[in-house]
């Protein structure tokens, strides 16, 4: 296996992998990517806080539409984590069928290999996949 790099600076490939926000030290509100100022209350310090791989589906939509190469269609979906950070993602090994999935279903964390470039680095990206039967209705 070559290196590995993650698709964004707030996955963490651990084992197992996670998310990383920034929170703010006054508030606590989490964010991802750097920060210059809190948006929820202008606090300017921050700690990196590992997020909950669960969670459950709050909502989603089906893209048929999306720009040249991106395969359609597939699920984008808003999970909400453990600890209440909502997170936007593509929910995964589901099939893009409005009856196949259920608001509220629980959801983890998932990752993949989504390219390899000529020097055998593997990108990662994530996403997220019904657990426990969470697809079914």
């Amino acid at each position: 296996m070559g290196k590995q790099l993650p698709i964004v600076s707030y996955l963490r490939l651990d084992d197992p992998p996670v998310l990383v926000a920034q929170a703010c030290d006054a508030c606590g509100a989490r964010f991802f990517d750097r920060r210059n100022a809190c948006a929820h209350c202008g606090g300017r310090s921050f700690h990196d806080q590992e997020l909950p791989r669960t969670g459950r589906l709050r909502s989603f939509t089906i893209v048929h539409r999306a720009a040249p190469g991106v395969t359609v269609p597939f699920v984008s979906a808003t999970a909400v984590l453990d600890d209440g950070s909502a997170v936007k993602a593509n929910l995964v090994d589901v099939d893009p069928d409005p009856d196949q999935i259920r608001p509220g279903a629980p959801v983890e964390l998932s990752t993949w290999i989504h390219g390899t470039d000529d020097e055998g680095t593997e990108a990662v990206a994530f996403g997220f996949r019904p657990t426990e039967g969470g697809a079914e209705r």
